[in-house]
């Protein structure tokens, strides 16, 4: 049996979807999961006979039901009964909603989620697709739906899918009549206008893992009701909380509604002289103006939203520590390569001081390098419990000018509290958003939805057999770096990438065993690849730091907590983890900002001396910026052209260089990467005769056009597009130059010798067809094909790309497109069979028919026999290609 609900407190656009969607499952029953809102009760009590029939709840058998098909709505807690069926499991589920960003934990087998104005709009272009008429009395509860949830198709948030959705039903005869007299949200003119006006300022920040809306507006003159646009607002949106400020009449009100315990508006706004209670509160304010209502209710909320959180949840573990025989120059060594302020000192696993970098920079001025550190350590000091409130760290930390805490548990070290951890969770940079915390950490179960959206139910097996396996190893486990950041952008990548905190290659053979997996480990590095029978792979890895001895060299890796392994990647928006224990399925952790810069589209780097430790992530920078469409920020491309300045990417071996650069010409849109580059002085790297003037730019485009052109082929023949930009990219050189650049970058002594030799043979063989052009006007098929045989595809499209002559153009694409692939119909055996002895003879017989094929002069087999006839009589009939 088959049920189609949505949530409690229907409101019209419920009613027009649960009709579309009766339209779509047609041996459905429709049942509401609840009460509905006033404006569709008092619809039902005016209106005559519905051309749907409801079933009410107590006449369902609830445990027939197979599958439900659930409109306007991704929570099970707004279900009722059905979604705690839903939650059992065991029936199949649908679902169709407009708020792809929705606190969403109803796993989803079917249906469709995306963002337009309505949930009735998503449904009537299935109908329309589908060409699945309605009735006129359909159609106008349908456009009821429509109308509410786009505020008579005015909102911001209507789309031209709304329109569309609208018009079709008008075309069907709904009732505009209808549905004026039934939207209960008649909004005034200056309603509206408020209305955009707050839309357009909405703003939503995280802080400490919830999210906080706030929108503003001014008007010249009172506005009434604007309690019932907040209402509005958060609806429409799916907020968690929030506040409209609007100044007018020479006040300032604030209205504030609020979904999560999290944030109590009530005792939020009565610090702004105003009340309410937890869910729902207003304030009315005199004498400031909008902006210092802001700037206070700003520091209300970073106060007032605060759920309790202690030491363990912020600390950095595990912890790096000195004995207290090292040296102060020692300290300082082991300070600057973990890139830390303090440090432990520790003895038989006790705390005996801490030193911090500060401390140790003026024992050395003071030439006290070779004392041990324990003389000048800090030896009295607060040390944490992980049950430490927060507040109370940061009033020591603060207070006592702190800069590190011991966090110990029964007298030993399990992690440290810094500064920068306290900073973060001030900031509200940390997220951690935990499905096993309340509902109202909403992003976690949207990542939740954006797995069952994006990835295939193998792949989300997979994940949760990897953090199955992990708890039964006790070994938290974490997918990291792209995968995740894919995931959060809605782009696809099946490159996982997981971390264990412990052992990896313990993990990655237990893995393997239990679920008939094949690992590959790698135990110089702590790493290991799962390969999965067919073919499949995820690859496996510890956590780990890395620090560069000097500028440009390979990093030195050791073992250390997630935080430090994350912070040792290139950019922000690679340092998100996902935890994949079974306990915290969908906890994202984000240590360093990553969240805010994947909304702002922005690459940032994690440190001042990212570039001048790996410069090769100057090209991983540009290649991200391009792929992702986001733009660099402005401090990490001063470092950038700073560590061009300084010639840091000189101490490149060429191999690094050279993987980075096609990287980048491997990309979708290589151009933009090209452009990038030029315009941060990176060509001089290559070789400093490489620029980008007006003819290269032009070349390199009509590479893109040419290549796109073979793209569209579909030929068999495979060849490297990055290649063909590269011969461009290199077009000013000399040969000599070209050479020693190969050489220079290491390309590989096989395709060196390809480039190299085909690069000059490509040139002399296209210059004679351009020669035999202006002399004839015209090249016979068969002096396209022996001119071009042997060349390289990717030097065919160099040459293709730079030539002017479009004749010549027309002679390659007819070669690619005709004749490459034809040969004579006659072969070895049948040359035998008249009495040709093997040798020389064979090809230039066989060319000499091949010749003859292409220019049209044999038409078959027997033409083809006849000519070689002739020609073994005639040997001066052969023609030379």
């Amino acid at each position: 049996m088959e049920v189609i609900t949505t949530h409690v407190n229907a409101d019209f656009d419920c009613l027009g979807s649960m009709v579309a969607a009766k339209k779509l499952y047609p041996d459905a029953l429709v049942a509401f999961s609840g009460a509905q809102e006033k404006g569709v009760r008092d619809f039902f009590q005016k209106h005559g006979p519905l051309p749907i029939e409801f079933t009410r709840l107590k006449d369902i058998d609830f445990s027939a039901i197979t599958r439900v098909i659930v409109v306007d709505c991704q929570s099970s807690a707004r279900l009722a009964r059905f979604g705690e069926l839903i939650k059992e499991g065991g029936v199949e589920l649908h679902v169709y909603d407009h708020h792809p960003k929705s606190s969403a934990d109803l796993r989803a087998t079917g249906g469709i989620v995306r963002s337009c104005g309505s949930t009735t709009t998503i449904l009537t272009a299935l109908l329309r697709e589908r060409g699945i008429e309605v009735t006129p009395e359909e159609a106008t509860l349908m456009m009821l739906g429509v109308h509410e949830d786009t505020g008579n198709l005015t909102f911001a948030s209507t789309t031209p899918e709304d329109y569309q959705a609208a018009a079709w039903l008008l075309e069907r005869g709904a009732n505009l009549n209808e549905v004026a007299d039934s939207i209960g949200r008649e909004l005034t003119v200056e309603q509206v206008s408020l209305l955009n006006d707050l839309l357009s300022s909405l703003k939503t920040t995280t802080l400490k893992g919830v999210d906080v809306s706030i929108a503003h507006a001014s008007v010249d003159r009172y506005v009434g009701d604007i309690a019932g646009l907040a209402h509005m607002i958060r609806d429409m949106e799916n907020l968690q909380a929030i506040f409209i400020v609007v100044d007018m009449a020479e006040r300032v009100f604030v209205i504030a509604r609020s979904r999560v315990p999290e944030v109590r508006v009530g005792e939020i706004l009565r610090e702004l002289g105003g009340g309410g209670h937890d869910t729902a509160a207003s304030a009315t304010i005199r004498g400031l103006t909008l902006i210092q209502v802001l700037q206070q209710l700003d520091a209300v909320l970073r106060k007032r939203v605060d759920p309790r959180r202690v030491a363990k949840e912020i600390m950095s573990h595990p912890v790096k520590t000195l004995k207290p025989d090292s040296t102060i120059e020692q300290a300082r060594e082991r300070l600057v390569r973990y890139n830390v302020s303090a440090m432990p000192v520790l003895e038989a696993g006790h705390v005996l001081g801490i030193i911090s970098r500060k401390t140790v920079e003026k024992a050395i001025y003071h030439n006290l390098g070779k004392v041990p550190v324990s003389d000048y350590m800090h030896s009295e000091f607060f040390a944490a419990t992980p049950e430490t409130p927060i507040s109370e760290l940061q009033s020591y930390m603060v207070g006592g000018d702190a800069r590190l805490v011991p966090v110990l548990s029964a007298g030993s070290l399990v992690g440290v509290v810094t500064r920068t951890d306290l900073l973060r969770y001030s900031l509200g940079g940390e997220a951690l958003y935990d499905l096993a915390r309340e509902a109202s950490q909403v992003k976690s179960r949207e990542i939740e939805g954006l797995m069952k959206r994006q990835l295939s139910s193998r792949a989300i097996k997979v994940l949760h057999d990897l953090g199955h396996c992990a708890d039964q190893l006790d070994l938290p486990i974490y997918a990291v770096g792209g995968f995740v950041r894919d995931l959060l952008l809605g782009n696809e990548n099946m490159d996982i990438d997981v971390t264990v905190d412990g052992d990896g290659i313990f993990f990655a053979e237990s893995f393997a065993t239990e679920f008939g997996c094949r690992a590959k480990c790698h135990h110089k590095f702590g790493t290991a690849v799962i390969v999965f029978p067919d073919g499949f792979k995820i690859d496996v890895a510890s956590t780990r730091l890395e620090y560069y001895v000097s500028p440009g060299a390979l990093p030195t890796v050791e073992h250390s907590s997630l935080k430090m392994d994350l912070y040792r990647r290139d950019f922000t928006v690679n340092t998100l983890a996902l935890r994949l224990n079974a306990q915290h399925f969908g906890q994202l952790i984000d240590y360093f900002g990553a969240y805010r810069d994947l909304q702002a589209r922005v690459i940032r780097v994690l440190h001042n001396l990212s570039f001048v430790e790996d410069p090769t992530r100057v090209f991983r920078a540009i290649r991200f910026e391009q792929r992702l469409n986001f733009r660099i920020a402005k401090h990490t491309e001063d470092l950038i052209k700073n560590a061009v300045k300084m010639d840091f990417l000189e101490k490149l071996g060429g191999r690094r260089l050279l993987s980075e650069l096609v990287q980048i010409l491997r990309e979708k849109e290589p151009l933009k990467g090209i452009w990038r580059m030029a315009s941060l002085g990176l060509f001089r790297f290559i070789h400093p005769r490489v620029e980008l003037t007006p003819a290269m730019q032009e070349m390199l485009e009509e590479v893109r056009n040419i290549v796109s052109w073979y793209d569209l082929l579909y030929l068999e023949r495979p060849y490297e597009r990055w290649a063909v930009y590269f011969l461009a990219l290199c077009e000013p050189l000399t040969s000599d130059e070209f050479s020693a650049t190969c050489t220079r970058l290491a390309v590989s002594g096989h395709l060196q010798q390809r480039l190299v030799e085909m690069r000059k043979q490509g040139e002399v063989l296209l210059g004679s067809m351009e020669r035999r052009l202006a002399q004839q006007g015209k090249l016979e098929n068969s002096e396209i094909y022996f001119f071009l045989r042997g060349l390289p595809v990717e030097v065919l499209l160099y040459q293709m790309a730079k030539s002017h002559d479009a004749e010549l153009k027309r002679a390659v694409s007819l070669y690619f497109t005709k004749l490459q692939g034809m040969h004579s119909r006659i072969g070895g055996g049948d040359l035998k069979q008249l009495g040709v002895l093997p040798g020389p003879r064979y090809r230039e017989l066989l060319d000499a028919v091949l010749c003859a094929r292409l220019d049209g002069r044999v038409p078959d087999r027997e033409a083809e026999l006849a000519l070689v006839k002739d020609l073994i009589r005639q040997p001066d009939l052969v023609r030379q290609p």
